[in-house]
């Protein structure tokens, strides 16, 4: 089973500054909760671009070192980019970051497609887990963006199965 995650979030900044921030991958390490010690392993460039592979580690389960492998499938600057996972804890995982301008600043949506290992007994076994550890994931970013721009607002937050 293919489950969502959304989260919407308005942020106090332009469409370019948006775009700065979000498209360079180094800041990912800003808006991840340290408890994951997620680690970029490969060579960063200042911004996304289309073939871009990143190459990760994260703790998982608080023991377990994962390896993590993403890739930009797309990058519209200033709108919108994909990463996609090549390998790594999911069967399938298809992130979209979408940015628009609006009245107040910008609306940064994240879009997640997820589906689980190990088919059905995934499901059955994991999801439970997974949802409410994406859930922390998303709302810890949510609150750090909120520090590291203040004024940001959550003017809608979804989590869909």
């Amino acid at each position: 089973m293919v489950h969502t995650l959304k989260q919407v979030q308005i942020l106090p900044m332009s469409l370019d500054e948006a775009w700065r921030f979000f498209s360079n991958p180094a800041n990912l390490n800003a808006i991840t909760p340290q408890d994951l010690s997620f680690r970029i392993i490969s060579e960063l460039p200042e911004k996304v671009y289309a073939g871009l592979i990143i190459i990760y580690k994260i703790n998982l389960f608080g023991t377990i070192n994962q390896g993590w492998v993403t890739e930009i499938t797309e990058s519209h600057e200033p709108h919108y980019f994909v990463d996609e996972q090549r390998f790594g804890p999911y069967a399938f995982w298809h992130h979209k970051h979408f940015m628009k301008a609006v009245p107040n600043g910008v609306e940064v949506t994240d879009l997640v497609h997820y589906k689980l290992p190990m088919g059905w007994l995934g499901d059955v076994l994991g999801h439970w887990w997974v949802k409410r550890k994406l859930d922390e994931i998303f709302s810890y970013r949510r609150k750090k963006m909120q520090e590291l721009f203040s004024g940001a607002t959550s003017n809608y937050y979804n989590s869909v199965s």
